[in-house]
């Protein structure tokens, strides 16, 4: 009956922990659902469209359980994003995306984020690179400029 019990408390146990993480790969998945709007309008070179997608960005990331996400990631994510949608000017918008993208980087390897691959591209000419949920180079620094400037460089399982 003893190994009958610390069976189930074991089990119970695995349980919670297992969709208490889930609930956090949840949080982050939408976080970066957000992130994928808000580089999408960059690349479409509309800033009125990227500091809406930045605000949406920012009401998520004030839903996220704040011991999901190191606090350190979390202030810069705020900083950056609050940075673009406060922003008309595309490329004071890009120069933000920047840090907002090294931190989304930063957290995509820490979180499950998404059943499919999630590929970390990059821009020689703006030495930054950005998420992505496609193999497809659509460059968010530079837009219409240079849309297919880029490569991979890392896959995210």
């Amino acid at each position: 009956m003893k190994k009958y019990i610390i069976a189930v408390a074991l089990f119970i146990s695995t349980a919670v922990s297992v969709s208490a993480q889930s609930k956090k790969n949840a949080q982050v998945s939408k976080l970066y659902a957000n992130y994928l709007a808000v580089k999408t309008a960059l690349a479409s070179d509309n800033a009125s469209a990227t500091a809406k997608a930045a605000a949406d960005f920012s009401g998520t990331l004030a839903t996220i359980d704040k011991k999901a996400v190191p606090e350190k990631s979390l202030t810069v994510l705020k900083k950056e994003a609050a940075l673009i949608s406060g922003n008309k000017n595309i490329e004071a918008q890009r120069k933000a995306f920047h840090g907002l993208s090294d931190e989304m980087i930063v957290i995509t390897r820490a979180f499950r984020i998404s059943e499919n691959p999630v590929y970390v591209q990059y821009c020689p000419m703006a030495d930054a690179s950005w998420l992505s949920s496609e193999k497809k180079i659509v460059n968010p620094y530079y837009g219409s400029a240079m849309l297919s400037c880029g490569n991979i460089k890392a896959e995210i399982k």
